[in-house]
């Protein structure tokens, strides 16, 4: 695998097993591996740990996310609220693929309760493997961009 650089991880309590699998498969790739929590199954608050991933890629400390709860819904709303963050929801190897193709996705989140262990592994690799083309697509992220300015306060 090509992409070394560290990544930031955070999953809730429903996705505790499956986040643990896809942090031993990175490692197998000597990517370092920010595991922010949670740490067990003991019940947890999602948003929780969204918000430290967000603001890891928000911030630029880190390049790229992952984050895993239940379904991926959760997880995907809290970090889609971050400037800069580009969150996607895949439950495919092709929604992987075009969520960096397309929209230079920059967190990944996944479904521990709705993807096993093997097809997880193969979004994972498929989306740090996949180059965002750029072209006519960095021209519509720009637009991501300047939605803060349409916001009212």
């Amino acid at each position: 695998m090509k992409f070394k650089s560290p990544i930031i991880i955070g999953c809730d309590h429903a996705a505790y097993a499956l986040k643990e699998k896809v942090k031993a498969f990175l490692i197998t790739f000597s990517i370092t591996v920010e595991d922010v929590g949670v740490y067990s199954e003991s019940s947890s608050d999602y948003p929780d740990y969204g918000i430290k991933v967000a603001q890891g890629v928000s911030t630029g400390k880190f390049e790229r996310g992952m984050l895993l709860c239940g379904t991926g819904q959760g997880m995907t709303m809290v970090a889609n609220r971050f400037a800069h963050v580009r969150a996607a929801l895949c439950h495919s190897i092709f929604a992987a693929d075009m969520s960096r193709r397309h929209n230079d996705s920059n967190i990944l989140v996944m479904g521990g309760r709705v993807i096993g262990e093997g097809l997880a592994r193969e979004i994972v690799r498929v989306w740090l493997e996949a180059p965002f083309e750029g072209t006519r697509h960095k021209e519509r992220l720009k637009k991501f961009d300047q939605l803060g300015e349409h916001v009212k306060k």
